[in-house]
């Protein structure tokens, strides 16, 4: 298997703490992602996209767990059922704005990521594909804890 970064995403989030922990919750926090110069014409047609998905190497993850207590809840889960960043194959997936495309770099908004951070792809958002009606969300559907931007426990 052979991964290979296509660009650099950049944002104001230099550390862990205080990033959003997910794009929803990024409150229009804004960034760019660079594309590297083989790969620009693959952004051909991607701007009349709302929705861009940003899939990505988490660069400064700690080593993988198999259980972790998530930011959103005080209790271990497997680390399959929740989203934190320190996984066997450390891949991030965002769902950001995309608000335009010039040069090979897209500005984007409802960032979460860490500047810096490689890009291993980027896919249109679809909602006919991407929007799915559920009953249930596991441990999420009882979730105690509030909390909308990282507090560190997973920086290495």
């Amino acid at each position: 298997m052979k991964l290979e970064a296509i660009g650099t995403i950049h944002s104001p989030f230099l550390e862990a703490a205080g990033t959003p922990i997910q794009s929803s919750l990024a409150a229009g926090a804004e960034g760019s992602v660079e594309l590297f110069a083989p790969y620009v014409p693959g952004l051909r047609d991607l701007e009349g996209f709302e929705r861009i998905w940003l899939v990505y190497w988490l660069d400064r993850a700690p080593p993988p767990r198999l259980l972790v207590t998530p930011f959103l809840d005080t209790a271990e889960h497997g680390i399959f059922a929740t989203r934190s960043p320190c996984r066997p194959n450390p891949i991030g997936l965002s769902c950001v704005r995309l608000l335009g495309v010039q040069c090979g770099t897209l500005r984007v908004a409802d960032l979460d990521v860490l500047d810096g951070t490689p890009l291993l792809d980027l896919k249109p958002y679809a909602p006919r594909f991407d929007h799915f009606e559920v009953s249930r969300s596991g441990w999420l559907d009882g979730a105690q804890v509030e909390r909308s931007v990282a507090d560190g426990r997973f920086a290495r």
